[in-house]
């Protein structure tokens, strides 16, 4: 048991660490202090969701299912676009920082439903999380201790970065700093989306 559940805190942590959008969007709005740590809750039920359809049989149905995969791709390939747009704006306009500070701090019901949005619409996570995750999973000794470790490497990083980035808020609170960071978001959903158009 307590070695499958090492196998799904060493394989998610792999993939989760390694800079995708959703941490870019959970550090973004860690450095804002906008409703952080709801939304680093969010990404964790939502990896822990994930992980244990997949390895409890999601990863079998949509390995032979593409259709479903074409349709997140693309799903994925219009909500990342839109998202990068909007943070390139934010970046290289100093008037449309200037605009969305002006409308003040963002619901939660709104920033949770973008980071479902970032969580969900991005086709990596049916990748990595249901498909290479759960796939691996289905084959422990112990699946279930192995997603259990899986969403225990999920809630020990996102925490981790919500803590961490809002804790250096006050250091980094400048407005070329925020355009700093709204750049490398707008990089990696623009970069994120290119990759699933011409991948193969």
């Amino acid at each position: 048991m307590w070695q499958s559940y090492l196998n799904g805190v060493l394989v998610a942590a792999g993939l989760i660490i390694a800079i995708g959008a959703q941490n870019a969007f959970v550090l973004a709005q860690s450095l804002r202090r906008e409703h952080h740590l709801s939304v680093a809750a969010l990404c964790v039920l939502c990896d822990a969701i994930l992980v244990s359809a997949g390895v409890f049989g999601l990863a079998k149905v949509l390995a032979e299912n593409p259709t479903l995969l074409a349709i997140a791709r693309w799903g994925g390939v219009t909500f990342l676009v839109w998202y990068g747009l909007k943070a390139l704006r934010r970046a290289v306009a100093p008037e449309a920082m200037t605009d969305a500070q002006e409308t003040g701090p963002r619901s939660r019901r709104t920033v949770l439903m973008a980071a479902l949005a970032v969580t969900l619409l991005n086709p990596h996570v049916y990748l990595d999380t249901v498909l290479l995750i759960g796939s691996l999973g289905a084959q422990q000794a112990a699946p279930g201790a192995y997603a259990m470790g899986a969403a225990s490497a999920s809630l020990l990083w996102f925490f981790t970065l919500a803590f961490g980035a809002a804790w250096l808020a006050p250091w980094l609170a400048r407005p070329a700093t925020w355009r700093l960071v709204d750049l490398m978001v707008a990089v990696m959903m623009l970069g994120m989306a290119a990759q699933l158009v011409f991948a193969s």
